[in-house]
C-alpha cells in the first residue's frame, strides 16, 4: 500500500476545489472534506492517496480516513517520496536527533520526542518518561500503521515498554478503535520516576492526564520561578505539583499553596513534595473559581497566583464563552494579588490566539483598575517545535506579568 513502484498501483487522487490549494502548498497537513471535489479512483481508509490542485497538478502525498472531517492527512510534498518504512524511520529519526541537540536527552529524564505536526507526523505525539515511551495516537493513518512504528521506536530508543493513550474525543473524530495501555513490553508497576534538573517526579504514565505529565510547560516553569522568591505563591490548577515544587525549590518561594479538582492529582502532587523534601507546600483539593472567591473574601493576598487551567475552547463554537471563563478566572487571581506581585497565567486552547488572551488580559485590568504590565509571552517547551504552516501547533500561551 505503501511503496510506489512499478508493482504497485497508482493510488487515488483527491483532487481540490478550484481556489483551494494555497494552505496545502504552504504545507498545512490537514484536508478538510469541505476542501475535497472529488475523488479519481479508489481509496479506502487508511489509504496513501495524492492530493492534486483542481487542475491536477500534483501537491502532496497523505493518508485517507473517510470517517474523519479531517480526510487526508499529509506527510509528504515530494513527488517521489514513498509513504513506506523508510519514510517512518527517517521521519522518527529526526525527531530523535532533534531532541538530543536541544540537550533532553537525560536517560532519567522527560521529553517530548515526537510532537504530532510539529514534526511532520500529524496524528502521534511520542513521549519519553525515563526508559519507557507513551504514545498519544490521534489520527486513524497513525493507527493502521502501529506495527511499523512502534517496531522502529523500540529498535531506535529500547525501551522497557510502550503505553498507548487516546483522547475519547479523537478516537470518535477519527473512528478509531484503540484500547488505552501497554502496547509492547514491560508494563509499568506503578508510577514511573523521572528527574527535571534538581527536581524528581512520579508520573501515572497509565491513568495521569494526557500522556502523564505537562512537559510543554517544562521552560515556563523555570521562568516563572525566578519571580517568585520571597513570595507566598497560589498554584491553581496544580495537577502532580510541577509549577509549586519550582517555585519552592527553584524559585525560593516562601510558602506554596496548591489546588486541583481531583483528588488523585493532589495525592501525587504531596507525594512529590515529599519525595524532593519541601515541606513549604500544602496542597488541597478544591474548585479553582470557589476557591479564588473564597480566598477573595477572606482578603488572602498572594506575592504570585499560577493560573494553569484545561482547554475551555475545544472548538471555535465554544471560543467567546471559553474567554469569558478566561476573563473571570483572572479576574479572581488578580483580585488575590498583592500591589506588585506576579500573575503567571496560561491558557493550553489552541482556538484562543495570543492576541485574544491579550485583549482577554485588558479587559482584566480595565475591571479590576489595576495596572497588568506582560514581561514574558511564552509558548511550549523546544521539545515541541512549531510547524511555520501549522499555526494549530502553537497552542500554549503563557503570559508572565506584573500587576500593580
Amino acid at each position: 500500500m505503501a511503496a510506489l513502484d512499478s508493482q504497485e498501483p497508482q493510488p487515488a487522487q483527491v483532487v481540490l476545489k478550484a481556489r483551494k490549494s494555497r494552505p496545502f502548498y504552504n504545507r498545512h497537513p490537514w484536508v478538510i472534506d469541505t476542501a475535497i471535489d472529488r475523488i479519481q479512483g479508489i481509496a479506502t481508509d487508511g489509504d496513501v492517496v495524492e492530493l492534486v490542485s483542481d487542475k491536477g497538478r500534483f501537491i502532496a502525498r497523505g493518508i485517507y480516513n473517510a470517517r474523519s472531517r479531517i480526510r487526508v492527512r499529509l506527510y509528504s510534498w515530494v513527488p517521489s517520496e514513498a509513504l513506506d518504512r523508510d519514510f517512518w524511520k527517517s521521519r522518527l529519526s529526526a525527531a530523535i536527533r532533534l531532541r538530543s541537540e536541544l540537550g533532553y536527552d537525560d536517560p532519567q529524564g522527560a521529553a517530548r520526542l515526537v510532537y504530532s505536526e510539529g514534526d511532520g507526523l500529524s496524528g502521534l505525539v511520542v513521549d519519553r518518561y525515563a526508559d519507557y515511551l507513551v504514545l498519544q495516537v490521534t489520527a486513524l493513518a497513525i493507527a493502521s500503521r502501529l506495527e511499523l512504528i512502534v517496531p522502529l521506536l523500540v529498535e531506535m530508543l529500547r525501551p522497557r515498554g510502550v503505553i498507548l493513550r487516546t483522547e475519547r474525543g479523537m478516537t470518535q473524530a477519527e473512528g478509531l478503535e484503540l484500547a488505552n495501555g501497554t502496547y509492547w513490553g514491560q508494563p509499568p508497576d506503578g508510577p514511573v520516576f523521572i528527574r527535571d534538573g534538581p527536581l524528581r517526579y512520579g508520573v501515572d504514565l497509565l491513568e495521569g492526564h494526557k500522556t502523564g505529565f505537562y512537559l510543554d510547560q517544562r521552560e515556563n516553569r523555570k521562568a516563572a520561578a525566578r519571580y517568585l522568591a520571597g513570595r507566598r505563591v497560589l498554584d491553581m490548577f496544580c495537577y502532580s505539583g510541577a509549577f509549586s515544587l519550582t517555585a519552592a525549590a527553584l524559585g525560593k518561594a516562601r510558602e506554596v499553596l496548591g489546588f486541583d479538582s481531583s483528588q488523585k492529582a493532589i495525592a501525587t502532587a504531596r507525594a512529590n513534595a515529599e519525595l524532593n523534601s519541601l515541606a513549604n507546600i500544602r496542597f488541597d483539593t478544591g474548585e479553582a473559581f470557589q476557591v479564588l472567591e473564597s480566598l477573595g473574601s477572606a482578603g488572602a493576598r498572594f506575592g504570585g497566583v499560577v493560573l494553569d487551567p484545561p482547554k475551555f475552547a475545544r472548538s471555535r463554537a465554544t471560543l467567546k464563552q471559553a474567554l469569558q471563563a478566561y476573563h473571570w478566572l483572572n479576574r479572581l487571581a488578580v483580585n488575590v494579588l498583592e500591589p506588585g506581585g506576579y500573575l503567571i497565567t496560561c491558557s493550553c486552547s489552541g482556538h484562543v490566539t495570543r492576541q485574544d488572551f491579550r485583549d482577554m488580559l485588558l479587559g482584566v485590568a480595565q475591571q479590576t483598575r489595576r495596572d497588568i504590565q506582560i514581561l514574558e509571552q511564552r509558548g511550549a517547551s523546544p521539545d515541541h517545535p512549531v510547524a511555520a504552516g501549522c499555526p494549530e501547533t502553537d497552542y500554549l500561551k503563557c503570559f508572565i506579568c506584573r500587576v500593580n
